[in-house]
């Protein structure tokens, strides 16, 4: 038979749309492996790598070359007491171990909370612009997203009104709420957190708290870390991760605090879909949270602030739109303003400035489907000698076109 004539189709779950940032990494290699240099300023993947200590332990679990079998689904004791330790450290929180569920990175983490806390056909609200994975996630688990739109005014974050307007339509039964923001960088503060927590708890909405570029901060004061949505509501489905404030992305590790009506739901839901997390990952993040581990991760910090001060004080020399304050990760977000004239579009824009002075930034259509379109994100990650040389390049080009 013809596979075009075949009786198969993908599921109608599966349709969710392709990262659009692939495309631009793809071309980024093509250019590399061809001997091109090419500055990206595309993934937010910190350059410092798992800390010296986590290195350690794992190179010393793997000599020891002995069998490394499935740990309990919510991860090891060990780590979850890790990392409840480490929430007294930051928040001054006493979290039960028993609250802690260790997944496969914060994505395996956002399936499991999402599979345990909605319902197929439930309604789900997210800020516009947004990590693209929430919507992608909940459309395949068949959840309504909606949609709130959010900029300048709001400060890219939701505000309780926003909620209202949206609950009034139609009830909602959950919030994903990202503070630092992906791809913007906002933050809540206490008092915004605490408001949104409370209008969730009083209209019965679920609220998913994403925290995995807490510490990746640049205020000051007793909160410069980031409120965890903890402090604030027992309720909470809050989600982390090593992968950023640690520098382990590819060690596939995070986990979420879980509230006691869903501890069960949760362990039963991490058993059937992963069976657990990866055991020598996990073994060896229990060093993340040794003192020498934590001035790591501060001076990978200052780092991503010096590449912060860089683009912030040239910026207006780059003549684009509005920009979102970045107030923590790693992260420029920013319309392209008049610079986009001549391109249909920022997809457009970035592959003419990939090309002609191998610059990769990432187009905004991956995280905002109604103004993405003019918009793009920039990564801090690269370090501030690779973004002061980017904005060299991207500078002299548009005064060049």
């Amino acid at each position: 038979m013809d596979s075009r004539d075949t009786p198969f189709a993908p599921s109608a779950r599966s349709a969710v749309a392709p990262f659009e940032v692939m495309d631009v990494l793809a071309t980024v290699a093509r250019m590399r492996a061809e001997g091109r240099e090419v500055v990206s300023l595309c993934a937010g993947e910190p350059s410092q790598g798992a800390p010296s200590a986590v290195q350690v332990a794992a190179a010393r679990i793997h000599a020891e070359a002995r069998p490394l079998g499935y740990t309990p689904a919510l991860g090891t004791t060990p780590l979850r007491a890790a990392i409840a330790g480490h929430y007294s450290r930051w928040y001054g929180l006493d979290v039960d171990p028993t609250e802690v569920a260790v997944t496969t990175g914060s994505s395996g983490g956002f399936v499991l909370a999402f599979l345990a806390a909605f319902d197929h056909g439930e309604r789900v609200a997210l800020a516009r612009p947004g990590y693209p994975a929430y919507r992608n996630i909940l459309e395949a688990l068949g959840c309504e997203v909606v949609d709130i739109a959010t900029g300048p005014t709001e400060r890219y974050q939701p505000t309780v009104a926003q909620l209202e307007a949206v609950h009034a339509q139609a009830p909602l039964a959950g919030l994903v709420l990202a503070s630092p923001a992906n791809p913007t960088g906002t933050m809540v503060d206490r008092g915004e957190l605490t408001a949104i927590a409370a209008w969730c708890s009083a209209h019965g909405v679920r609220l998913v708290s994403d925290e995995i570029y807490h510490g990746v901060t640049y205020g000051e004061g007793p909160d410069a870390k980031g409120v965890s949505a903890r402090e604030v509501d027992e309720h909470a489905i809050v989600v982390s991760s090593f992968s950023k404030y640690w520098g382990m992305t590819g060690w596939r590790l995070g986990w979420l605090l879980v509230p006691q009506d869903l501890r069960s739901a949760v362990d039963a839901l991490a058993g059937n879909i992963a069976l657990c997390p990866p055991a020598a990952a996990q073994e060896a993040a229990v060093a993340a949270f040794a003192e020498e581990t934590y001035a790591e991760g501060e001076a990978a910090r200052l780092q991503f602030a010096r590449a912060r001060e860089v683009l912030l004080q040239r910026a207006p020399e780059l003549g684009w739109g509005a920009a979102a304050p970045a107030d923590g990760a790693f992260y420029y977000w920013a319309e392209l303003g008049d610079a986009l004239a001549g391109f249909a579009d920022s997809g457009e824009y970035a592959a003419a400035l990939l090309e002609a002075t191998g610059v990769a930034v990432t187009p905004g259509g991956d995280f905002d489907p109604v103004i993405g379109s003019r918009c793009v994100r920039l990564s801090l990650a690269a370090g501030p000698e690779a973004i002061a040389e980017a904005l060299d390049r991207i500078i002299a080009w548009q005064a060049s076109r």
